[in-house]
């Protein structure tokens, strides 16, 4: 341990697993005493019990129990050094939705490869129904509203803090066939960019991490098009949760002091940005 971020308190939302989980390991390895959010209890009790941290159960789309949350956190810590908002998900266990992501991009490259033209469509934004595109937002972008205007409570107070929004490059290159997690990743950019600017004033600092592919179970439907992500990622490879946990860690550190508004995108080159 190298205590990068010693005697922070920090708060992950969605870290019962996958980026959230691996953040959560090594902001506690540098010294960061860790709050482990996630919609399910026995998933963040785990982590938490694992980074000898604690954990609070709760739906990040529920403004309601966002503030329950943080309310919770300010009882018992009185403080908030840090705010991770990486709670979300993609393809939600709709196995439909996972089949047309594998099978229709491998049967537009035959089609191509075949001197087309492209006669099989992805035609996702016209069967999106109103359910699913509210639910991809609720959790995505209000979620993370929520959590920064009820975490910048605590934060204001201390004149001091950092708050991290998970992003995505599909919310920055996009991505066919994901309207509302395009949408709502992008809004996600736009949200940064706007507190960075807002709370500097008091020493808050509000950034971003856009990852690429990365190897999780939010990924692990997309078996038979990982190839063709590969194909586009001049690493040539998907990312291990790892390659967002550091990127995290130097952000939440007082590394990144002179650092705010920005969007740090580990993508192995998929999207080069700026």
């Amino acid at each position: 341990m190298t205590g990068r971020l010693a005697g922070k308190l920090a708060l992950i939302t969605g870290a019962g697993a996958g980026l959230g989980a691996q953040m959560a390991r090594r902001f506690q390895e540098e010294g960061a005493l860790i709050v482990v959010n996630d919609l399910r209890k026995d998933a963040a009790e785990a982590v938490a019990k694992e980074v000898a941290g604690s954990a609070i159960a709760a739906d990040v789309s529920d403004s309601a129990a966002v503030a329950d949350m943080f309310a919770q956190v300010d009882r018992e810590h009185g403080r908030l050094d840090i705010l991770v908002n990486n709670a979300g998900f993609a393809f939600d266990g709709d196995p439909e939705l996972e089949k047309r992501f594998n099978e229709i991009p491998v049967k537009q490259m035959a089609e191509l490869a075949a001197g087309g033209p492209i006669q099989t469509h992805l035609d996702m934004a016209v069967t999106t129904s109103d359910e699913s595109w509210l639910r991809m937002i609720d959790v995505h972008l209000n979620g993370t509203f929520y959590c920064c205007r009820e975490g910048l409570k605590i934060m204001n107070r201390q004149n001091s803090g950092s708050i991290l929004n998970m992003g995505s490059i599909m919310g920055t290159a996009g991505g066919g066939g994901s309207a509302a997690y395009c949408a709502a990743k992008a809004g996600i950019l736009g949200l940064t960019r706007s507190l960075a600017r807002e709370v500097v004033t008091r020493g808050i600092r509000v950034n971003a991490l856009a990852p690429g592919f990365i190897d999780t179970d939010l990924t692990a439907p997309i078996q038979a098009a990982r190839p063709f992500i590969e194909g586009a990622t001049p690493m040539g490879r998907f990312g291990d949760t790892d390659d967002i946990a550091w990127a995290a860690v130097y952000l939440a550190s007082d590394e990144a002091k002179f650092v705010t508004g920005q969007t740090l995108s580990p993508n192995g080159g998929y999207h080069m940005s700026q």
